[in-house]
């Protein structure tokens, strides 16, 4: 455990950012699954939907450093293959 003053401080600063990275990075895990059981399970109407509150989630967890921004850009590029794969016509 910290002694001097400014590592105690520290400390506590990182004990806010471990739970809030953590919120925000379940927060991107539920969006991202519930997109692809969509796709999986064809629902078209739902998938564009919720597409683009699910890019602007993982958008907004890469802009506050919880993830990397290419980490967000690849999960957002991956979704919409697939979205793109499941929606095209036969």
């Amino acid at each position: 455990m910290a002694n001097h003053k400014s590592a105690l401080k520290r400390a506590r600063q990182n004990d806010v950012k471990r739970v809030r990275n953590k919120a925000a990075k379940t927060r991107v895990r539920s969006a991202v699954k519930e997109i692809r059981s969509a796709v999986a399970e064809n629902q078209v109407e739902k998938v564009a939907q919720a597409f683009p509150s699910v890019v602007s989630t993982i958008q907004r967890t890469a802009s506050k450093g919880t993830i990397h921004k290419r980490n967000a850009a690849r999960k957002v590029s991956r979704l919409a293959r697939q979205i793109n794969k499941a929606t095209a016509p036969r």
